[in-house]
């Protein structure tokens, strides 16, 4: 991992004293996720929190969609420029179909293609803060995880996250292991839910903006 093979701490300019604080650190059942442990996790990220959280594809980063402040946080961390196409992940297209302009022909293939491992880019309608919106293209990302803690997040939640993957600065590909995540962000984030190992090939992105779905970016998921 290139940049971020020195310590994070250093790198963010974030002090090393004794006083630093952490991120709380739920260890959560991937298929039986213990609510408690998740309702907490959903009030700390409604009251301003980062959250990272594991997905059907890799562990993602995530925030209140009506949240300035930590989606400012998420950048930083990040290192995001203006044009980044951020992505609002939902337990279901009833969540999603606020943000979005969605005819007929793309719900059928958001309907075939959810919950699972995509990224569909749809026109943005005016619900969907103007931060989140693609500058350029007035696009915003859609998301359905297949992923028992994910959902129960978002069910928690009632609402939808802004999201991105869990890929630091310079690094190849995104941070796949609980331990390794806390090490790295454990004092950039509020809360991180260890739901065991993921993977590390992000979704697969469609634009769903032309007349015919256009792979934007190959990911784990098979458009057929």
């Amino acid at each position: 991992m290139a940049q971020v093979g020195c310590d994070i701490r250093e790198y963010y300019g974030i002090s090393n004293n004794v006083g630093v604080v952490v991120s709380q650190y739920f260890t959560v059942h991937p298929s039986h996720p213990q609510q408690r442990l998740i309702h907490r996790a959903a009030e700390i990220i409604n009251s301003g929190g980062l959250v990272v959280y594991p997905t059907d594809t890799t562990y993602a980063l995530g925030c209140h969609i009506g949240d300035k402040t930590a989606l400012d946080r998420i950048r930083l961390i990040r290192r995001l420029d203006k044009n980044h196409q951020f992505t609002l992940t939902g337990r279901n297209l009833s969540d999603l179909s606020t943000y979005a302009r969605i005819d007929n022909s793309n719900y059928r293939t958001l309907k075939h293609f959810t919950p699972g491992p995509f990224t569909f880019l749809l026109p943005a309608t005016r619900e969907v803060p103007n931060r989140l919106v693609h500058p350029k293209r007035k696009t915003i990302g859609l998301r359905i995880p297949d992923h028992a803690i994910a959902l129960s997040l978002l069910e928690a939640m009632q609402g939808p996250l802004m999201t991105t993957s869990m890929r630091l600065p310079n690094a190849s590909v995104p941070l796949s292991e609980p331990e390794e995540i806390r090490e790295q962000l454990e004092a950039l984030v509020d809360v991180i839910i260890d739901g065991g190992s993921c993977g590390v090939v992000p979704t697969t992105v469609v634009d769903l903006t032309a007349t015919v779905p256009e792979i934007i970016r190959q990911g784990l998921g098979v458009l057929a």
